[in-house]
């Protein structure tokens, strides 16, 4: 039994969002090897409070500065030690600091990217869940990851799925690695149907249950286009060695081919709690509260192409990859307001890759050499998108 020194204090960022119960959940099955010692959260301060009271952190941080005396307050409250904060600063210093040795990164979208980078510096365990910072400075995080000493373990499923199968061989003898995708729920739809769709529709995930970013994000296949980006930096591996396969059952997460013709697949229901059991534990596997996988019960397992002209975002994804630079981070920023007016109901569903294309065509790549570089493109991104959703729909405004 590991000892008290040999305990793994474990920042929950992004903790009262799905990833972050998952992770939550699979600590407290291990309460004598895994404690968390920090939270953070955006703005749910009742949320918050409510973990820090179950599971009872060092620390407890809302990047909201405005919600401080509520976290403070109801921390006192409940008679709790637990120590509040607030603000991006606060959370970049807890993250890189002594308070953990693990971060659970699962903050949504390009805010994460700040913590990401302060626990990668820090030479960290980074459990990896906010594709964003990868997509928007892959080359950074890496670099970062690798001058510290970081130890990076994604929490994608997918590229969980691709970390475990790469650890029975050497990374060079890798002809390449496929990605699964559900397909979403409209699997299958044309252009003329996706035009009728409602954000309500769009967020009803078939298969994961996930935020409505993600969820938008997973309808229009752009997340699966941000996680080839996010596998060619973790992985090292260029666009053509990276597939796509569409796999409504979500049950295969994804497949690595060797140059002997061999290929390794990782199985497993879809439950996010596995890769965050896989990050928490590796090398040693523990409980992660997901039953195992029984293949006659699910009967059988299909596959095929993404239909690229109904959902062109993954074409897009990969364009901007291939073109480097800023262009990740355009796609990025472009993507999230598309998403973000989308949900509100101001725009249509296919307005969402058009906007993207339009903002990578407009912005074109630049050297993408500092963090100062990536952030005023996504500034750009984000600004020349919102005009164009307001000439789409000038009579409306942001919710």
């Amino acid at each position: 039994m590991p000892s008290p020194a040999d305990m793994r204090q474990v920042a929950v960022l992004g903790a009262t969002g799905s990833i972050g119960a998952s992770a939550l959940d699979v600590i407290a099955r291990h309460p004598d090897r895994l404690r968390a010692s920090v939270l953070a959260a955006g703005s749910k301060v009742d949320a918050l409070l409510a973990l820090c009271a179950v599971h009872r952190p060092d620390h407890a941080v809302v990047a909201d500065p405005d919600a401080f005396p509520r976290l403070r307050d109801g921390l006192r409250a409940a008679g709790l030690a637990t120590r509040a904060h607030a603000g991006t600063e606060a959370l970049e210093a807890l993250a890189a600091g002594p308070e953990c040795d693990t971060v659970v990164a699962a903050i949504v979208g390009a805010a994460g990217l700040g913590s990401t980078l302060a626990a990668a510096r820090a030479g960290k365990r980074l459990l990896l869940a906010n594709k964003e910072s990868l997509v928007l400075a892959g080359e950074l995080v890496m670099a970062a990851a690798r001058g510290a000493g970081a130890q990076i373990v994604p929490i994608d499923s997918e590229h969980s799925a691709v970390f475990q199968c790469l650890h029975a061989c050497r990374a060079g003898d890798v002809r390449r690695i496929v990605l699964t995708a559900s397909g979403g729920p409209f699997r299958g739809w044309d252009r003329a149907h996706l035009a009728q769709v409602t954000p309500a529709q769009a967020v009803a995930h078939p298969k994961w249950s996930m935020g409505p970013k993600i969820s938008v994000d997973s309808a229009t296949l752009m997340n699966k286009g941000l996680e080839v980006i996010e596998a060619h930096h973790l992985f090292g591996l260029p666009d053509e060695r990276i597939g796509v396969l569409v796999h409504p059952q979500s049950l295969v997460h994804a497949l690595v081919e060797y140059v002997d013709g061999s290929t390794l697949a990782q199985l497993g229901l879809p439950d996010m709690r596995t890769a965050l059991a896989v990050g928490l534990g590796w090398p040693e596997r523990i409980d992660s509260g997901v039953s195992g996988l029984d293949l006659l019960t699910q009967g059988r397992l299909d596959f095929e192409a993404p239909d690229t002209d109904a959902f062109p975002c993954l074409t897009l994804a990969r364009a901007a990859m291939d073109a480097g630079g800023t262009a990740p981070a355009v796609l990025n920023a472009a993507n999230e307001e598309a998403v973000s007016a989308f949900l509100q109901g101001r725009i249509g569903f296919l307005a969402i890759p058009e906007l993207v294309e339009d903002a990578l065509a407009a912005l074109p790549a630049a050297p993408a050499g500092s963090l100062e570089a990536l952030l005023a493109a996504d500034a750009d991104a984000r600004r020349f998108t919102r005009q164009q959703i307001a000439r789409l729909c000038p009579g409306t405004a942001p919710a």
